[in-house]
């Protein structure tokens, strides 16, 4: 996995489909949705981790480009 899409196309595969309307809603929801995953053991610590980074990446990114940042502490898990 190198990006956030990669993340939404590896979430689809457990029919997990993000579209809230603006793009840091979804990296946020994204990141929930991956920490659940996580907790039930569905995917590795490895794969886990390296999702969170990215998130944790694009999250910044996002919120810098639309001077929001109201989910910050979403993404420190």
């Amino acid at each position: 996995m190198k990006n956030f899409f990669d993340i939404l196309q590896y979430l689809k595969t457990y029919d997990v489909f993000i579209h809230l309307g603006k793009r840091l809603w979804d990296i946020e929801m994204a990141a929930i949705e991956v920490d659940n995953l996580h907790k039930a053991k569905v995917i590795s610590d490895s794969d886990y981790q390296t999702m969170k980074v990215i998130l944790a990446k694009e999250h910044a990114e996002e919120a810098k480009l639309t001077n929001d940042n109201s989910g910050k502490g979403l993404l420190a898990r």
